[in-house]
């Protein structure tokens, strides 16, 4: 929004500050933040008077989780106000990107909302049914999916870049529809089945959007992009901007959710940060380097599918509990240990995701 105040540049003044992608990212951050340090308390406040007894607890989970009874959920409420508020003032509204990205994340961080509202209310783990959020999920993905596809160039149109080569492309078809609905309802779930300890969630995702938002920008500039080797989608560098405010909300959220958590995320929060993450690797043509960059939630996801397959043909588990952070609970680990190691892991998949821009 603030973009139009380069019509009152002459190219020499402080207006022309508003020209640069990077200066509006780093405003856009500070922005965030500050968002989340100034409205957190009297959020977590307001939802700890709403909701009474909080998120309910799993009676199958660890004994250790049922020290956390009465932590009001809905926390994704702060990450996503500061993040579209700030993205709103710092970003061009004219870039279909930023408005696809934007749009999935509240979608997402809807179904999220009713799922979180109807666990509050019943006060049971089963909230809106699996089927809903699935089919719902999907419908927005495929819309997404379809909408970056018109507006990415034409040599781009329902391709799919694979990383490391400067010119593989697969042509996808009408497929790449399906193939992107499954990247950003994928993400969304994997990115909800990671929160599941305090603070777990929320650096990983930070972590992955940073590193998609430097794509961003770098697939948007002709001469990056030229000089890398990647594929051009022109306007994607606004993406910067979006991901910059999520990093800023994330932190601002993180300082109420590091253990203890004040306050947990919920469904609200990781599904729609998770479809962020899958609609940004869509639309700036990086779908198989997200499986990298986010490698922590695809092993999340297969831990559960594998242990649910398994579990099945068998009646015997491999883990000793599903998602695989909650086995090395069972093990004995300490929660911080986990969650420390676990942000780790994420900083170093992020690293080889970026290192994917330069081997080609």
């Amino acid at each position: 929004m603030l973009y139009w105040l380069t019509e009152f540049s002459d190219g020499g003044d402080f207006f022309n500050l508003f020209r640069y992608i990077t200066f509006r990212a780093g405003m856009a951050f500070v922005t965030a933040l500050i968002f989340g340090f100034i409205f957190g308390r009297p959020l977590i406040d307001l939802l700890r008077r709403k909701q009474g007894k909080g998120q309910p607890i799993r009676d199958d989970g660890p004994q250790g989780h049922f020290v956390k009874a009465g932590t009001p959920t809905m926390g994704g409420l702060l990450i996503l106000s500061a993040l579209m508020v700030s993205t709103l003032m710092w970003a061009r509204l004219d870039s279909p990107y930023v408005w696809i990205v934007v749009l999935v994340t509240l979608a997402f961080g809807l179904i999220g909302f009713a799922d979180d509202y109807a666990k509050v209310t019943k006060q049971n783990t089963k909230g809106v049914s699996s089927r809903v959020r699935f089919l719902s999920g999907l419908a927005i993905a495929g819309l997404a999916s379809y909408a970056a596809a018109q507006f990415h160039p034409a040599a781009l149109t329902y391709q799919l870049a694979v990383p490391l080569f400067k010119n593989v492309l697969v042509n996808l078809g009408i497929f790449f529809v399906p193939f992107g609905m499954i990247v950003i309802v994928g993400a969304a779930n994997a990115v909800n089945l990671t929160d599941g300890l305090d603070g777990l969630a929320i650096m990983p995702v930070m972590i992955a959007a940073a590193t998609l938002g430097i794509i961003s920008y770098v697939v948007g500039h002709s001469n990056f992009a030229d000089y890398l080797g990647v594929h051009l989608v022109p306007g994607t560098g606004e993406l910067l901007i979006f991901t910059a405010a999520l990093f800023g909300g994330g932190l601002g959220f993180l300082w109420y959710n590091a253990p203890p958590a004040a306050v947990f995320m919920g469904d609200t929060g990781s599904l729609a940060l998770g479809g962020a993450l899958g609609a940004i690797a869509v639309c700036i043509k990086h779908e198989i380097v997200l499986a990298i960059v986010g490698g922590l939630f695809v092993v999340e996801a297969l831990s559960v599918i594998i242990q649910v397959a398994y579990y099945k043909r068998t009646k015997k588990r491999i883990f000793l509990m599903a998602p695989i952070h909650h086995h090395f609970e069972k093990k004995g680990w300490a929660e911080p240990q986990i969650v420390i190691r676990f942000w780790i892991i994420s900083l170093i998949l992020a690293l080889l995701g970026l290192a994917t821009l330069k081997v080609r």
